[in-house]
């Protein structure tokens, strides 16, 4: 849901949306009811993915872990104009390579466990 209000909704594509029932729900009634819950659990993605983007936090987060593609090697390689040699030559030219920094993957989930 967060991709779908980042890109400005459905059209002109859609979800892909499908609804099975478990072995001991075999009437008609019961795919009614399993459509129901999908429905409703894209409705509630929707209202969480609209109260994460409204708070903002998500975002920043995720323009500083990828800044580096703003600008320098990042920028030339985004916008297409580097391949494996001015890499290679980039990377001979600097040397001594910049250590990672952590993704803060357990920061990000718990940020997002709290609208669920």
């Amino acid at each position: 849901m967060l991709s779908i209000l980042k890109f400005g909704g459905l059209a002109p594509g859609g979800v892909n949306f499908d609804a099975k029932v478990r072995r001991e729900s075999f009437e008609p009634v019961d795919l009614f009811h399993a459509h129901i819950g999908g429905m409703d659990a894209f409705a509630r993605g929707l209202k969480i993915a609209a109260a994460i983007r409204a708070e903002g936090q998500l975002a920043s987060l995720l323009k500083q872990r990828y800044a580096s593609w703003d600008r320098g090697i990042g920028a030339t390689i985004e916008a297409g104009k580097a391949d494996f040699k001015s890499l290679e030559l980039y990377m001979l030219g600097k040397g001594e390579i910049a250590p990672n920094s952590s993704g803060r993957q357990e920061m990000l989930e718990n940020l997002i466990n709290r609208y669920l």
